[in-house]
């Protein structure tokens, strides 16, 4: 296994060191056996997961993919890593595990959990005694729980067609937390605490059985023995917010916690604290709430925004940390960085401004770069994926990108965001794609109308969702947009359900109310391929052959029809999944994006 290196010639431009750059996640680090830790690094060209003895500062590379490995976790006696194996990127496989620190003659990787059969996965849990609850996801099966002992064959404790997933077990491991959407909403579950043998304890269900879209997700048993309360999110308010809930009483305590924007928290290792993440308005920041005080303490971050943090046994907090302007770093409020890979840094970008404008929804929130020069400029919109996902002042490799290359780039967080509040997020349902894309067309006048954007040079751009909203505006806003660049899209809504995983079949029945066949006017209304002979606008498009999420025959279908009239398009197949986890990959990808632009822009 290799370690971390990383080199660049001179003569390289910055947007490609910006992708080859060695980047590391922040570690997650063994429950019992702190010194040991694990993250993802792309330090070989490909993201693979690092094994990382802080006793000794050794590290090795654990895993080795051509299509790359991002999904792991630690044992909690920090013996064994997890991690789970697909074929080429579909997401569709097993979990596998292999030692921390192999023997020359030891055992290597083997499968985790045998007489499992592949599947999508659904949460994975880890009890102290070996024992591992692990969460399944099939078209056949729909949503299966498994306990897996040391030794023994998995035991099914749970089943049903719904979306379903194992979340957390009790210190003890007497006490399994699931998130489930037996009630049929895809968008906001309900929590249930189980025992190993399958048999309820207590449900909470803001729910009401699906009369009320407010969800709830797990954050975490108490991490003390002899403590079986649980770390709770909750939407009552509006907003994502934690509570106290101890399943075996039912007494739950709402916590003093009084800032804007959403906000989610972790224990502290010893039980005594929370450590709470605050998302706002594009920001991120970190607070300890410390229970003997009922009291917020803020912890000390610079601007910008915290993409992931930890509270170490030493009661340090160690957090992943970048803003648009500056690349990422693993933090520690100890002072300096704790995980810095060798070889090239990745150059630094332009920070981004705030735009607000109005909306036929209300106030829509834009992150804008600017390059270099004055306006109006070709404009990039850049638009994120999920949709339950939002932009952030954060460091991205694909914006910085484009400025390099004297683009505007505008990111919306339209409709459908999080970070916003709850019904921000909900307001998308049954007019989907519409929705979003209104919010996009108020920021582009806006764009137009300040003197940034050139309204002949605007391009429309995304991936995943992101993708799907450029091909279905391409279509509907047709004269808006000079130019669209679709990476992984939704393109034919009714062929793309029939064919995607089935947790994404559950969320498409949610946000339209119905499958095709019950609601076939809504998946006609926001179906990309309803609109594709209206397309005017130069359309290039990039698929993953063996993408579970938005599988290749529904682009195929959509490219066929852009071919049947002679539209300008161009494609790009590549063999892997839902996006690449290799390096120059994804630079080829920017790379002919950047060209294709150009190319059709002048």
């Amino acid at each position: 296994m290799t370690e971390i290196t990383g080199s660049t010639p001179d003569s390289m431009p910055e947007w490609e060191r910006r992708f080859r750059a060695p980047r590391v996640s922040l570690p997650d680090w063994a429950e019992d056996a702190p010194e040991r830790a694990l993250f993802v690094s792309n330090a070989t060209g490909t993201y693979e997961l690092y094994a990382w003895d802080r006793s000794t500062g050794e590290q090795r590379q654990a895993t080795d993919r051509p299509n790359g490995t991002t999904d792991g976790v630690l044992s909690l006696d920090g013996e064994w890593i997890w991690w789970f194996s697909d074929s080429d990127g579909d997401e569709f496989g097993i979990w596998m595990r292999q030692p921390f620190h192999p023997g020359a003659d030891g055992p290597g990787d083997e499968p985790a959990t045998p007489g499992l059969d592949p599947s999508y996965p659904a949460g994975l849990a880890l009890g102290r005694d070996g024992t591992a609850v692990v969460g399944r996801s099939t078209d056949e099966d729909g949503s299966t729980l498994h306990v897996v002992r040391p030794g023994q064959a998995p035991v099914e404790i749970y089943r049903h067609r719904e979306s379903a997933g194992v979340a957390d077990l009790s210190y003890d491991g007497a006490l399994l937390a699931i998130e489930h959407t037996e009630h049929g909403d895809a968008m906001h579950s309900a929590v249930r605490v189980l025992r190993l043998d399958g048999s309820v304890v207590a449900e909470l269900d803001d729910t009401r059985g699906g009369t009320r879209e407010l969800g709830l997700e797990v954050l975490g048993f108490a991490p003390v023995d002899g403590d079986n309360r649980l770390l709770v999110a909750h939407q009552r308010r509006g907003r994502w917010e934690p509570v106290i809930w101890d399943p075996l009483t039912g007494e739950e305590t709402d916590l003093a916690i009084e800032l804007p924007g959403d906000v989610n928290a972790e224990w502290y290792p010893d039980g005594a604290g929370l450590l709470v993440a605050h998302s706002f308005e594009a920001r991120g920041e970190l607070w300890r709430y410390d229970f003997s005080r009922s009291a917020l303490i803020q912890v000390d971050t610079p601007p910008g925004s915290v993409s992931g943090a930890t509270a170490r046994p030493d009661g340090s907090v160690e957090y992943l940390w970048s803003s648009a302007a500056r690349p990422p770093e693993v933090r520690s409020t100890d002072g300096g960085v704790v995980l810095d890979p060798p070889g090239m840094a990745a150059p630094a970008s332009v920070p981004v401004e705030d735009a607000w404008v109005e909306s036929p929804g209300g106030r829509v929130h834009a992150l804008v770069q600017r390059p270099a020069g004055e306006g109006p400029f070709p404009t990039v919109f850049e638009i994120h994926g999920g949709p339950t996902w939002h932009d952030s002042d954060a460091f991205a490799a694909g914006p910085a990108a484009w400025v390099d290359h004297g683009y505007a780039v505008v990111r919306v967080n339209y409709r459908g965001s999080t970070g916003y509040g709850r019904e921000w997020t909900d307001a998308l349902k049954h007019r989907v794609g519409l929705i979003e894309l209104e919010d996009i067309a108020a920021v582009r006048e806006w764009a137009v109308a300040s003197g940034l954007a050139d309204p002949a040079k605007l391009v429309l751009a995304g991936g995943s969702w992101g993708g799907y909203l450029t091909l279905l505006g391409l279509g509907t806003q047709p004269e808006a947009w000079a130019v669209g660049l679709a990476a992984v899209p939704v393109a034919d809504y009714v062929a793309a359900y029939d064919d995607e995983m089935e947790a994404l079949k559950a969320m498409d029945r949610t946000l339209l109310g119905g499958t095709p066949e019950e609601v076939p006017e809504r998946f006609e209304a926001s179906s990309p391929l309803t609109y594709v002979d209206k397309v005017r606008a130069p359309v290039y498009i990039s698929a993953g052959v063996n993408d579970p999420r938005c599988p290749i025959r529904q682009v195929e279908n959509y490219v066929d029809r852009l071919a049947a009239r002679g539209a300008v398009h161009e494609v790009y197949r590549y063999d892997a999944g839902h996006g690449s986890l290799v390096v120059e990959e994804r630079i080829k990808q920017v790379r002919l994006e950047l060209d294709f632009a150009a190319k059709h822009l002048g």
